[in-house]
């Protein structure tokens, strides 16, 4: 397989219990809201289709990701967990596609680079299911075969991408990348300060290149 094609769905339907009353996914994060920085870094890789699963401030979240190339999806079962939405975001999929990788919206550090490699490693590899890890955690996001889009969906609030893995091991590459980005998400405010001093520093450091 030369170049897969990759459809992409981006779980944004949480309710943000941890970050004391602000809704994570519309923060800002050096001027843009942190899911629309998630989503471009997915775009940036020309998925076959990209799929938003909305459901706790769904308005909120499409605000935040207007003008994007990509199809909302209301996952009205959202408060039942991430397995419901992942089961959701598989079942809008409409077109053809070799592999599916689901993307957690709070993951602000993507980069389109980091994409392209994970979509490679698991090109390359002998498996149907690629887990990426950083420094020995796990990370996200995953891609599975889209053999298993059937099982997911079928499966609803008992199949998600945790379910997938240790159900069929056999068959998941656990793999080590050097990008942070795969296991840096935003959960509540200590994460979110970290976030912002990340930015912070990379402009400071770009605002100091330039000057030199």
């Amino acid at each position: 397989m030369s170049k897969p094609l990759i459809s992409a769905v981006v779980l944004a339907a949480g309710m943000s219990t941890r970050m004391e009353g602000a809704h994570k996914l519309t923060l800002d994060v050096a001027g843009e809201p942190l899911v629309r920085r998630t989503v471009e870094a997915v775009l940036g890789v020309a998925p076959v289709e990209t799929i938003i699963v909305t459901g706790f401030a769904a308005e909120a979240v499409q605000e935040a990701l207007a003008g994007l190339d990509v199809r909302f999806v209301c996952n009205a079962d959202y408060t039942s967990g991430q397995p419901s939405s992942v089961a959701a975001g598989v079942k809008s999929l409409h077109e053809y596609c070799h592999a599916v990788m689901i993307i957690p919206g709070d993951q602000a550090l993507l980069k389109p680079a980091d994409l392209q490699s994970l979509i490679a490693a698991y090109t390359t590899c002998d498996r149907s299911i690629l887990v990426p890890f950083h420094n020995g955690q796990r990370g996200n996001p995953i891609i599975f075969a889209a053999h298993f889009i059937p099982h997911v969906v079928s499966g609803g609030v008992n199949i998600g991408c945790r379910r997938l893995i240790e159900t069929n091991g056999a068959d998941v590459a656990r793999m080590e990348f050097p990008f942070k980005s795969f296991t840096t998400d935003c959960d509540n405010p200590a994460d979110y300060a970290a976030l912002i001093a990340h930015f912070t520093a990379h402009h400071n450091g770009e605002s100091s290149h330039d000057a030199a």
